[in-house]
């Protein structure tokens, strides 16, 4: 795959001058998250019908110039599912996207199950996406020749994908729909998951342990994240989280137990093994009246008729996306049902005011929403 690769701010400049009279480009990121503690942005890609360009943002230092391509709507940008994308590249460059073309969303409304760009690429195209760097450590310099052919290719095809996919949204007259979501997605910003006081409450398996375990996993997190953020190298590569929590159900009391845990690797046990076990320590000296607990669930008050008629809505969504030939998640959430079935909008103007409700699906499912609810 040719490309030219973008590792000065003068070369930057320049590319982004070039640019700027293309009508579409096809665009990726990728990140180091899968290996490192700080998931960076580490290489973008562009490419246009003909080029295809990696841009190098640890070389560089400061991606700004790309701000007001990224910008003009009247430069169409082609990503494949650009939700992670558009979060970082707010997070590291503080670049928004305008004028959004995603694949995945496009596909989705032409009723395809398996979303990932490989199996669109080739439903589409006949054409098989190499996949041996998808989990490469994309922070490495100097990036290998087969991670960056592999990187030029992500993008290579999409603006012929997107032409494939535009002219069938618009054959079945859904084009409009899919912009509708487009324009959506745009608005995508970084943001925090939660607190990360309770991170740990949010490890698989910790519903499983008791407030005392709970305690010792709250420890053992703690000082996961800190070894992590010291060896930038991702959490699961420190410690697993199915070992954590095995270390808070049957907390290990000398070296020789900790390094019989499963799946706590070998230098952990030798070299840290003082530290986790001072973790596991604090955890069980935790005053009982300290002790973590998952906050109350919330409950609802049951109310028969709205459970009647969110069972009566998803049955007409299940009715209606067969129809369409969309997954019925898709096209309407379960949650956006029983919050329709809690309002019980009369019209399509009711309808509309519900936050979570979109143009589109009111075209395609309102009337039989507002026939289901009132006969």
């Amino acid at each position: 795959m040719d490309y030219e690769y973008i590792d000065t701010p003068e070369a930057l400049q320049s590319l982004v001058h070039r640019l700027g009279s293309e009508s579409l480009l096809g665009v990726d990121t990728e990140a180091a998250g899968y290996h490192r503690y700080f998931d960076r942005l580490s290489l973008v890609q562009v490419s246009t019908r003909e080029r295809n360009y990696l841009i190098d943002p640890l070389a560089i230092g400061d991606l700004s110039a790309l701000g007001p391509l990224l910008a003009d709507e009247l430069v169409e940008k082609i990503f494949h599912d650009a939700d992670y994308d558009l979060r970082i590249l707010d997070r590291d460059e503080g670049l928004a996207v305008a004028g959004l073309f995603d694949t995945q969303i496009a596909a989705a409304f032409l009723g395809a199950r398996s979303l990932g760009l490989g199996a669109i690429v080739e439903a589409y195209l006949g054409i098989s996406l190499p996949k041996a760097y998808q989990r490469a450590d994309w922070a490495e310099r100097p990036l290998t020749e087969g991670m960056k052919d592999y990187a030029a290719t992500d993008t290579a095809h999409l603006p012929e994908l997107r032409d494939r996919l535009r002219a069938d949204l618009a054959a079945k007259g859904r084009l409009e729909w899919a912009q509708e979501e487009f324009r959506r997605r745009e608005e995508t910003r970084w943001g925090e998951n939660g607190d990360a006081r309770e991170a740990f409450l949010r490890v698989k398996g910790a519903r499983e342990l008791t407030p005392r375990g709970l305690a010792v996993l709250r420890e053992l997190h703690a000082w996961r994240e800190e070894v992590a953020r010291e060896r930038d190298q991702a959490t699961f590569r420190v410690v697993g989280n199915p070992s954590l929590i095995a270390l808070s159900l049957r907390p290990p009391e000398n070296p020789g137990e900790l390094a019989g845990v499963q799946g706590v690797p070998q230098w952990v046990a030798e070299r840290r093994g003082k530290e986790v076990l001072a973790a596991i320590r604090r955890g069980l000296a935790v005053p009982e009246e300290e002790l973590p607990r998952f906050p109350p669930s919330r409950r609802w008050e049951r109310d028969p008729e709205v459970e009647a008629r969110s069972e009566q809505l998803r049955q007409t969504r299940n009715r209606v996306a067969e129809a369409l030939d969309l997954d019925p998640g898709f096209l309407i959430s379960r949650a956006v049902l029983d919050e329709v079935a809690r309002r019980n909008p009369a019209n399509r103007e009711e309808l509309l005011a519900i936050p979570e409700i979109r143009r589109w699906q009111v075209e395609a499912i309102g009337d039989e929403i507002l026939r289901t609810l009132h006969g």
